[in-house]
């Protein structure tokens, strides 16, 4: 038997195969830690803040993003069109350019972020969780195969 358990804004699945309260992973991918990569994130909003750095990738992970921002304007519940660039890593390119009938690897993705928390870190800095809500399957495919070579998240 299945139930949820509601936990905040969020319902976690409780069941066959699931965790308990404690230690339960409520997320669909698992999370990896870019912290330390130094990669920014471009806010792609066309021509009013097109390529504007909004803040730098925290974490990442094949259905989601949290960025580090000085950006207090950011409220849960908008989104914010991003242009997110990684670098090729063991041989992996993060993205798969489908325009032509012959597909070739890309390094960038833009698209629409989901902003579902906002947490202040300091007086200067906060925290923007979200998902990245349309990205084809190809390329989450090929970004959870380009995470697998990263470091988890704690």
């Amino acid at each position: 038997m299945t139930t949820l358990h509601e936990h905040g804004r969020n319902a976690m699945k409780i069941g066959p195969g699931s965790s308990s309260k404690s230690g339960a992973e409520r997320r669909q991918h698992r999370r990896h830690d870019l912290e330390q990569s130094g990669i920014t994130v471009e806010r792609w909003d066309g021509a009013r803040k097109a390529g504007e750095t909004i803040g730098q990738l925290v974490d990442l992970s094949a259905g989601g993003v949290r960025i580090r921002t000085q950006e207090a304007n950011i409220k849960a519940d908008g989104q914010i069109r991003v242009k997110l660039a990684l670098p090729d890593y063991a041989g992996i390119c993060p993205f798969v350019d489908t325009s032509s009938n012959d597909p070739q690897p890309k390094r960038e993705w833009i698209g629409w972020m989901t902003v579902s928390r906002v947490n202040k870190v300091s007086d200067q800095q906060a925290d923007v969780c979200g998902r990245l809500v349309d990205m084809d399957e190809m390329d989450r495919g090929m970004l959870g195969l380009y995470l697998s070579t990263q470091p988890l998240a704690a």
